[in-house]
């Protein structure tokens, strides 16, 4: 009896590390929102880090949050340096491109592992609104694979995404 379990159980194990292999080695993911603000004064938000973390979801996450800037004040070389609690980590976020419709961010995390992903903000217009798409995409090594098995990235970091275009919207349409 004591076997059969421990054969089912070593089974049920292997199954879940294979079909979690299976899964795709790369994520994606975006949300998107329409903002009365011209694409000019959201890039602005956008592409200075100071502005940035007036409505980044994560620097709200943890209020004792350590970061420092480097770099210019905006634009292209711009780096922020965090460490955060568990709900943020510990890395950085440095804008590699920047265009009056796009802003590409490099996020590099340390903690609470290693990844290095790419952030796109895209900027739309829509008549006296504009459109403003947060993604970010990156590699997927096996042991996210493995967690994706039993949690929603997408849901989870989209919510997170969804607050921040929420924030940036407030932001943006009290003027």
């Amino acid at each position: 009896m004591v076997r059969t379990i421990l054969i089912i159980a070593v089974l049920a194990l292997a199954g879940l590390l294979l079909f979690a292999a299976t899964r795709p080695d790369r994520f994606s993911l975006q949300r998107s929102i329409v903002i009365q603000a011209s694409p000019d004064k959201l890039h602005a938000l956008i592409n200075d880090l100071h502005q940035f973390n007036t409505w980044n979801p994560y620097d709200k996450k943890d209020p004792a949050m350590q970061g420092s800037y480097r770099g210019p004040a905006a634009g292209p070389g711009a780096r922020y340096e965090f460490k955060g609690n568990k709900e943020v980590g510990e890395g950085s976020l440095e804008i590699t491109a920047s265009t009056p419709t796009q802003v590409t961010m490099r996020l590099d995390m340390s903690a609470p592992m290693q990844a290095s992903n790419t952030i796109d903000f895209t900027l739309v217009p829509r008549g006296s609104a504009t459109e403003v798409t947060w993604a970010m995409q990156g590699n997927c090594p096996f042991i996210a694979k493995l967690m994706g098995v039993f949690i929603n990235m997408d849901a989870m970091i989209g919510r997170d995404f969804e607050a921040g275009l929420a924030s940036l919207k407030t932001i943006a349409e009290k003027t």
